[in-house]
């Protein structure tokens, strides 16, 4: 069957892609907003990561004037590159429960997280903090996530020998997506100094935040580390930090799918 071919493509695309909170409770400090997400995710993302909880109890409905259910991912590529991406697997999503399913991309980090909050989309493809997050506020479950862990590298140019850690690259430009992507935030935990922080030079796409290290358009950059081994086969970059394994990226599904459909997913996904 044609569509079940073009999913099973589009699945693996997104393994190899991705094979590679929210917020943060107040401080006394004043802290910028993104610092205070970056020092959560100090706290929390490099933990070991506890078994998954039971599920929760979601009500077994759609909304009736809700003409579609809405899948989304973080806008990480091009418009085009994320339809070629991920439209097949709304097309499929809509064959397995018999409901359409639309993808529709956020097209900039702010729409996504806003959406997000509102509730606005049903079925999410995307990282631990997001979907950690769901799970505890808008009440989500994980239905399927990519099995293996994930560790994302800070990366400087080889030939840049005079910088041996990432502390000694504050103020410096970065190549990465904007916040609150997973990776980005990992890199504003490294730095402590509201007045010292990296450059951030938005970025769209694993590959591009690669190609503007090696090219010299920024410093450093931040990609998960299985993406690095696939771009830089000739050795060009050199690591200067790399997190701890973390949970993958993961598909969930919120109140407004059916416990049936958010079943039917997770089998026709795994």
């Amino acid at each position: 069957m044609q569509i079940k071919s073009t999913v099973v493509v589009s699945l693996v695309v997104l393994a190899v892609v991705f094979a590679p909170t929210l917020a943060a409770e107040s401080s006394g400090d004043k802290a910028q907003p993104m610092q205070a997400i970056a020092a959560a995710i100090k706290k929390v993302v490099f933990t070991q990561s506890a078994p998954a909880p039971a599920k929760q109890t979601l009500p077994e409905r759609i909304v009736e004037e809700q003409d579609a259910l809405v899948f989304t991912a973080p806008p990480r590529e091009t418009t085009e590159a994320s339809m070629e991406m991920y439209q097949p697997v709304a097309d499929y999503l809509s064959q397995v429960i018999g409901k359409k399913v639309r993808y529709k991309n956020p097209g900039t980090w702010g729409v996504y997280r806003t959406e997000m909050l509102k509730g606005g989309y049903d079925i999410i493809f995307d990282g631990p903090h997001f979907n950690s997050y769901r799970m505890e506020k808008l009440s989500h479950n994980i239905l399927v996530k990519i099995p293996e862990r994930h560790e994302f590298a800070i990366i400087v140019r080889k030939d840049k020998t005079s910088f041996q850690n990432v502390q000694q690259m504050a103020g410096r430009t970065f190549c990465t997506h904007a916040p609150p992507n997973l990776g980005t935030l990992v890199l504003l935990s490294q730095f402590d100094n509201p007045s010292r922080q990296p450059v951030i030079i938005n970025s769209k796409g694993w590959e591009q935040i690669y190609d503007g290290v090696v090219s010299g358009k920024c410093l450093g950059g931040v990609l998960p580390a299985l993406n690095l081994k696939k771009y830089d086969k000739t050795g060009l970059t050199r690591i200067v930090f790399k997190t701890q394994a973390m949970p993958n990226q993961a598909f969930s599904a919120g109140p407004r799918v059916s416990l049936e459909d958010q079943t039917r997913i997770a089998q026709a996904l795994a």
